[in-house]
């Protein structure tokens, strides 16, 4: 008995023909027929009853309908699963990480899961938040850490590692540093350095903007968190940044919660739904490793 064998008879007894079973299994419809009386022979019954112009099942065809599925599935699950291991041995995973932002646990993760799987090819890409995002739903990164202003990008699975208020934040001494809460309004008139277009936080601050037909003079721009503070700390503007980067720049900089940019800056693990097993095991030490320590920004 061949497993063949037993996909033609499945084909059989579900499209209640011989000519379509042929259609379906891309063989002639002499093949299908020689191998189901090969198989009749072998089980010492007939399957089929072929006198009505529709291909029925006999009683013993009935009683072995089911097993031959079940064969047929069993098989499957044992192709599929020495396939995830063979693509675990010599696969590759593509990760993107949004520039200026260093993350220790993505590192941890990605150490534990070379670990674990020494064969398959680690690449990692720093890139614009916005061109990782694409670039994940192309295909060409298996997932990526970015910012976001939407909790879920269109098309893709993502898991929240940071939800961020935006705050200003100021050098000891400015106009603003006294106040304590701020809103946009307030900000008019005041240069402003924050992060370049297509990353997540400039994303959620022009949208906060512009739902209030305001305009701010971006004075200066850069993609680490660490040149923006510097900068803002010369006097050069008022920094916008998220309020957990901010604390670590509580030293020289006040940052005050901008009450009218409600919507939080996201930092996020991306990837598509149809993912390999690398992809899966990668998430499965990405979850182990950011839930044990928070991102380091």
């Amino acid at each position: 008995m061949e497993l063949r064998q037993l996909e033609y008879f499945v084909a059989v007894a579900e499209e209640r023909s011989f000519t379509r079973a042929a259609e379906r299994v891309h063989i002639s419809q002499s093949g299908v027929s020689a191998q189901i009386r090969q198989l009749e022979r072998e089980l010492g019954a007939e399957l089929f009853d072929r006198s009505a112009r529709a291909a029925t099942l006999t009683v013993a065809g009935r009683a072995a309908l089911e097993h031959a599925r079940a064969t047929l599935a069993a098989a499957a699950a044992v192709d599929q699963a020495v396939g995830e291991v063979t693509a675990l041995i010599r696969g590759r995973l593509t990760v993107g990480m949004v520039i200026g932002c260093t993350v220790t646990p993505l590192f941890d993760a990605l150490a534990a899961f070379h670990t674990a799987h020494p064969g398959v090819e680690i690449t990692l890409l720093e890139d614009g938040s916005d061109r990782l995002v694409e670039q994940v739903r192309g295909g060409a990164l298996d997932l990526a850490l970015v910012g976001t202003a939407t909790a879920t990008p269109e098309g893709l699975e993502a898991m929240t590692i940071i939800s961020d208020r935006l705050v200003a934040a100021v050098p000891r001494g400015h106009p603003l540093a006294a106040r304590g809460r701020v809103t946009l309004g307030d900000l008019d008139g005041h240069p402003i350095v924050c992060m370049p277009p297509g990353t997540g936080l400039r994303t959620v601050f022009d949208e906060a903007c512009a739902a209030r037909n305001l305009r701010p003079a971006i004075a200066l721009e850069a993609s680490a968190a660490d040149a923006i503070a510097d900068l803002a700390a010369r006097g050069l503007g008022v920094a916008i940044l998220g309020r957990s980067m901010a604390q670590r720049y509580d030293d020289r900089l006040t940052a005050l919660i901008i009450d009218d940019a409600e919507a939080p800056g996201l930092l996020a693990l991306i990837w598509r739904n149809t993912s390999s097993p690398a992809v899966r095991e990668a998430l499965r030490c990405c979850r182990r490793a950011f839930g044990e320590s928070p991102p380091d920004r």
